[in-house]
């Protein structure tokens, strides 16, 4: 073999080199691991996140993956065990994740539509047209610990005179915001609770009937979802994520799909603050010593 030929084959290993150094690397153990709180069937929320998992991917160098779980308390607990890094909450799983962190669990992102938050009382039950009328009715909140599921509904049901256990028939807890709407649907329940975002995804998606089930009544307005992370996480890869969620623009068609799983606008910071209220309504409501 010719010399020439040589340094040509050695040119090509130090551009190929070259080339392969200029890739950002992702090391085998920079795995960003994420949850949600199970609001919805867990195939929903892979479904709806996959796309942004590439996203993170991209903007992090990371690689994601997504471990749904169970119930809410895994999140929270997952997320202070450190088994997760990053964890979609609803406003009262954030208050839990805060409490069960020492105060050290961040939020970074919320979407435009939690800084005004509502959920919509349904029922299939023509004689319940106000909150007054579910008085010795059955009932179904979503999770024990969902904040628009349960904790926000019940305060404002406090605060219209009713306590349920005293005065409903009976209460049930579905689990999900969805499975509130097939209890209703199914006559499980007479009434039931759900977050405005699902319902507003049902009714579009023609997965309820709403010839048959109605939103009656709706609660006043406050905060709710966010992206948290874990405390202690790397501070660059803290701001990574940030950035990664404010710069989502629905002008840019991947990113527009992103926004339209998520069903948001867009993204906006968010601070510990924005939660305080929910805190105060889950000792109200008797949820927290």
């Amino acid at each position: 073999m010719k010399f020439s030929t040589l340094r040509r084959m050695a040119l090509k290993g130090a551009v190929a080199c070259a080339a392969i150094t200029a890739i950002p690397a992702v090391a085998a153990d920079a795995i960003l691991r994420v949850s949600a709180i199970p609001d919805e069937a867990p195939t929903e929320l892979q479904r709806k996140f996959a796309p942004l998992g590439k996203y993170l991917e991209a903007q992090t160098g990371m690689k994601v993956v997504f471990t749904p779980v169970t119930d809410y308390a895994a999140v929270v607990e997952s997320l202070a065990t450190k088994k997760i890094d990053l964890a979609w909450l609803g406003g009262f799983t954030f208050v839990q994740a805060k409490i069960r962190t020492n105060g050290t669990a961040i939020p970074i992102a919320q979407r435009e539509e939690d800084a005004k938050f509502t959920s919509k009382f349904i029922t299939a039950d023509p004689a319940i047209k106000a909150l007054a009328d579910l008085k010795g009715k059955t009932f179904a909140f979503g999770a024990p610990s969902s904040t628009s599921g349960s904790l926000m509904p019940r305060f404002y049901l406090q605060q219209a005179g009713l306590n349920p256990e005293k005065d409903f028939k009976n209460v049930a807890f579905s689990g999900a915001h969805d499975a509130t709407v097939a209890f209703v649907a199914a006559g499980k329940a007479e009434a039931g609770v759900l977050n405005a975002s699902v319902w507003d995804k049902l009714v579009e998606a023609r997965k309820v009937d709403t010839d048959k089930v109605r939103v009656f009544a709706t609660t006043p307005p406050y905060f709710d979802y966010n992206w948290t992370v874990r405390g202690d996480l790397d501070p660059v890869i803290i701001k990574k994520l940030t950035d990664a969620f404010l710069k989502l623009d629905p002008a840019n068609p991947e990113h527009k799909e992103i926004l339209a799983l998520q069903r948001a606008a867009r993204f906006i910071p968010t601070k510990k603050e924005n939660y305080d209220g929910i805190e105060k309504a889950a000792h109200a409501a008797g949820l927290l010593k």
